[in-house]
């Protein structure tokens, strides 16, 4: 990697940790067929992308829900969607990636599509508690109100904490979120899950 980077901008799901609606769904729902529907509904992005935005509630996402759900699984669906941020298991390879980056001198950061309820919440997660307290800088969407991949929120970051674009890579799971990074200068990696390929680019 470039040795002039020295800002690591990292995404959550599908980067440090897997977001996967059926693991999340079944560590509640034993029902196979009931946990095939309350994902699908739960996690419909019908109602995530607004979440992510801040324009939905997560009162309201549950009402949403219930009107699409037979009664006898409004509980479970309620229980899924408030401890679905307990159930994000790391990506092996990625918290000690993060940490030997940190250890480097450099900065880490973090910038998530993910809801208000979540930004308000990580803290209780032991993993989320411990591993963003040696982040330099945190960034999520929802209480924001800018989502990636638009140019806005990597300029919001930049300017928030004062880095430079040219010493500044992203590394994301989305193409479309890769190239809104692009637009405003930042360098960028498209991640596929290997976290030996990733820190062997990385050059850690």
């Amino acid at each position: 990697m470039n040795t002039t980077i020295n800002n690591y901008i990292f995404d959550l799901g599908k980067v440090l940790v897997h977001f996967d609606p059926m693991y999340m769904t079944k560590a509640y729902v034993e029902n196979e067929a009931d946990a095939e529907l309350v994902s699908s509904i739960v996690f419909d992005r019908l109602y995530w992308d607004p979440l992510d935005d801040g324009t939905i509630t997560d009162e309201a996402l549950k009402a949403a829900c219930h009107a699409r759900l037979p009664q006898r699984l409004h509980s479970l669906a309620d229980l899924v969607y408030d401890n679905w941020f307990f159930n994000l298991p790391f990506i092996d390879g990625m918290r000690e990636l993060v940490m030997d980056v940190k250890r480097s001198g450099a900065k880490v950061f973090l910038l998530s599509n993910v809801s208000i309820g979540f930004a308000e919440q990580y803290h209780r997660v032991p993993g989320f508690a411990e591993l963003f307290s040696h982040f330099d800088g945190l960034v999520f969407s929802g209480p924001l109100g800018i989502i990636k991949p638009s140019a806005e929120i990597f300029r919001y970051l930049l300017n928030r904490y004062d880095l430079k674009p040219e010493e500044t890579i992203f590394i994301d799971d989305n193409a479309n979120n890769i190239a809104g990074a692009k637009t405003v200068g930042i360098h960028s990696y498209l991640f596929d899950g290997d976290a030996a390929a990733l820190r062997s680019a990385l050059g850690f």
